[in-house]
């Protein structure tokens, strides 16, 4: 029994490097007027990067970025009203990202709005191996999670391009 227990707490930060729904917060599909639910694991976007072209110079971008990903999934929950889902929910996908590799990089409270954004990275090493994206709102709940390897400078230059929204990302200049 102590042998079992001692594994178990040893494969645990293996198990928490992947973001799960948790089931409480699954419930809440049932009290949304609007649930959003997207499951891209690596196998589909390697079958979608087949599909774009690596001649044309977006297409391109978009192939590269896609052969470090293991996933992209989103979870958004809209309720018709205020209090559909609790603190706790929110605590439960929180806790997750609190494993060593994790890190808060953004954190955005809004008191007027009552709405609390969240933009978390994993890091192995000098690379990011993930983002977690957690917005609260009153009446919405949403979980975007990028599973793999992202490099940063190619999701930027993504920018003005397929609806992505375009950031200047100041780059470090390279040593020749």
């Amino acid at each position: 029994m102590r042998i079992r227990a001692i594994l178990l707490m040893a494969a645990l930060p293996v198990f928490a490097q992947e973001i799960r729904m948790p089931a409480s917060v699954e419930k809440l599909a049932s009290k949304a007027v609007e649930s959003v639910d997207v499951m891209l694991d690596g196998a589909l976007l390697q079958l979608a990067g087949r599909f774009l072209s690596g001649h044309k110079p977006d297409e391109a971008k978009v192939k590269n970025m896609l052969d470090g990903l293991k996933g992209i999934y989103v979870r958004s929950f809209e309720f018709s009203q205020e209090g559909e889902y609790s603190a706790e929910d929110v605590e439960a996908i929180r806790s997750q990202l609190r494993v060593p590799g994790w890190s808060k990089i953004v954190g955005v409270v809004s008191k007027k709005d009552k709405e609390h954004t969240e933009i978390y990275l994993k890091t192995e090493g000098s690379r990011v191996g993930g983002l977690v994206i957690l917005a609260a709102e009153p009446k919405e709940l949403t979980l975007v999670h990028i599973n793999g390897s992202i490099d940063l400078d190619k999701l930027s230059e993504l920018g003005g391009h397929f609806g992505i929204p375009k950031i200047d990302v100041e780059k470090k200049p390279t040593k020749d």
